[in-house]
């Protein structure tokens, strides 16, 4: 994506700013034609005060100065704020238009993707846009109109010397274009390298336990150390090239003041002008360089922008794999049936996960889905809510395809309770209110109760309004898994997926949890993954899934009397 296209994205986000942006506009004009006015006013002082010593002059031209730097400095105020105000308002739409994206994506997108390269992403390439943002829409416009009225006070004093700026110019701007190249390149260098020290950050803080569990610190102290320096290395080269261009830009403003000294020196000697003349030239020359230095000073900043605009709407591009359809429809209320008729699923790159699969699970019946590892039974049940997509086949629910429904009033009739308990840090009654946040205390506690995880939520420090931390730390496995077992009863899903919802529990904890389960399982359509038979004995039927298929059915019993993989499977855990 060249940079012409990525500014123009750029603002089409300050689009709907436009009015903050006409306004700051015009007082950025006022602010370019009174810096014009000051450079003017030398001549004026030299001739008609230090020359001629008008007194006249003396009396107002003070006065005159003071009015003029307040009301320049009323405008620089004004459109200072507006522009500060539409950057920052450009930038909080770019944080939520990316954190709501990257929730429209699918399960497979977040497998994909590292959780720190989505915070640098949101956090760190934001960041960088603001400050490009802020340059391109204060500095540049600014000083693009002070340069053009400057232009027009040294034309208007002297046409010949003038001439000595239209080659200057070119020249001065000459080394901004070659170093823009060179910015973007490190830059984008520098905010991937970024994205990996934050990767770096989050799967070792957040893996803490095991890394001192294995005596990794001075390990992971290496990895990092080597990660921090690939990036001091871009840092210093961006530096070098930025350090270079002051000097640079100083050597060509040196040359072109040089060359006025000595031009409009020999028109003074000769008489063609006055001294007046020649300072207040000089002043709007060196004023007006000022801004082409300033930019130069600026570039990195706006290559750095522009660089990570792009590593932003790289993501923005991306389009969720899993959609509604343009017609879709709200589902009813589930009352009958949920069949998998000839479905089939692989990952990519990978072999054929489920393969031709038949299944017709009945309203309230609790079906449990046993296997070897690998044989498809978490996909199998992703699939329902749409997690992931079917390539062949279909999944109807009472007789309506999953895929021309909403996956929010899909969604919104099941409830998940899996392995890994995901828990926020928030109080109590907001994780388990999750799925419903208008409940009431008395529907949360009623739910906790049913749960078997309210005498342990009475006991914490300020109860409902304990914050848990993050993950849920601050409570044992067991009273995580409870949390997540009332935040499924609250929401009172028909439908109920439990994937392995037990299997990282003691004996003890399993005993409350299974208590909670079966609480949560009545009058639902259950599908039940589970790695310790013991805990599905009861299931109305069990599956067994192998290599994507079907292999048994039947009751638990009825399975053991067959004397096939159930009854392997079985007997390897005895």
């Amino acid at each position: 994506m060249t940079s012409k296209v990525l500014i123009k994205k750029i603002l089409k986000e300050v689009l709907p700013y436009k009015k903050s942006l006409i306004v700051s506009m015009l007082c950025m004009i006022m602010v370019a034609a009174f810096t014009a006015l000051q450079a003017y006013l030398v001549k004026d002082l030299l001739d008609k005060i230090f020359m001629e010593k008008d007194v006249f002059f003396l009396k107002i031209l003070p006065g005159a100065v003071i009015l003029l730097f307040i009301v320049k400095g009323f405008f620089y105020y004004t459109y200072s704020l507006l522009l500060e105000r539409v950057g920052q308002s450009v930038i909080r739409d770019f944080r939520n238009k990316i954190f709501e994206h990257i929730h429209k994506q699918s399960l497979s997108f977040f497998n994909n993707a590292q959780t720190g390269t989505l915070i640098s992403r949101v956090l760190s390439d934001v960041g960088q846009m603001q400050s490009a943002v802020s340059n391109v829409i204060v500095q540049v416009t600014r000083d693009f109109f002070q340069i053009i009225f400057l232009l027009g006070v040294v034309f208007y004093m002297n046409w010949r010397l003038a001439l000595i700026t239209l080659i200057i110019l070119p020249v001065a701007s000459f080394p901004i274009y070659k170093f823009s190249k060179v910015f973007r390149k490190l830059s984008r260098r520098a905010q991937e390298e970024t994205a990996e020290v934050s990767n770096l950050l989050y799967e070792t803080i957040s893996g803490s336990r095991i890394v001192k569990a294995f005596c990794q610190e001075e390990h992971e102290v290496s990895r990092f150390r080597k990660q921090i320096d690939k990036l001091f290395t871009i840092t210093i080269k961006d530096a070098r090239y930025r350090v270079m261009q002051h000097p640079l830009m100083e050597i060509i403003g040196g040359c072109a003041v040089a060359a006025v000294i000595w031009i409009g020196g020999r028109e003074v000697i000769e008489g063609t002008a006055t001294p007046g003349t020649f300072f207040a030239f000089l002043t709007a020359m060196i004023t007006a360089y000022d801004p082409v230095k300033r930019i130069s000073k600026v570039n990195s900043n706006i290559q750095k922008g522009i660089a990570s605009a792009q590593r932003v709407y790289d993501l923005l591009d991306i389009e969720p794999d899993i959609q509604d359809k343009a017609n879709a429809i709200e589902l009813p209320d589930f009352k009958d049936t949920i069949e998998f008729k000839n479905i089939s699923f692989n990952y990519p790159n990978e072999k054929s996960v489920i393969k031709n699969l038949n299944l017709t699970v009945p309203a309230g019946q609790a079906l449990a889905i046993v296997g070897p590892s690998g044989g498809g039974k978490t996909t199998l049940t992703n699939l329902i809510p749409r997690f992931l997509d079917i390539e062949h086949g279909s999944i109807t629910v009472d007789g309506l395809d999953i895929r021309d429904v909403t996956m929010k009033s899909l969604r919104n009739q099941i409830a998940m309770v899996t392995q890994q308990t995901i828990l926020f840090n928030d109080t109590v009654r907001n994780n388990i209110a999750y799925g419903k946040l208008d409940a009431t205390d008395e529907e949360i506690l009623q739910a906790a109760k049913a749960a078997h995880a309210l005498e342990f939520i009475e006991q914490l420090p300020k109860g409902l309004d304990t914050v848990i931390g993050e993950k849920g730390a601050k409570l044992s496995g067991g009273q995580q898994q409870r949390m997540s077992i009332a935040r499924a009863l609250l929401a009172d899903s028909p439908i109920l997926i439990l994937d392995e919802a037990t299997s990282a529990l003691d004996t003890e904890s399993e005993r409350e949890v299974q208590k909670a389960l079966e609480n949560l399982m009545q009058n639902r359509t259950t599908f039940v993954i589970a790695h310790r038979l013991s805990t599905i004995k009861n299931a109305d039927r069990i599956i067994v899934v192998k290599e994507g298929e079907i292999v048994e059915t039947g009751t638990h019993e009825e399975l053991l009397a067959h004397k096939g993989e159930y009854e392997l499977l079985y007997n390897m855990q005895l």
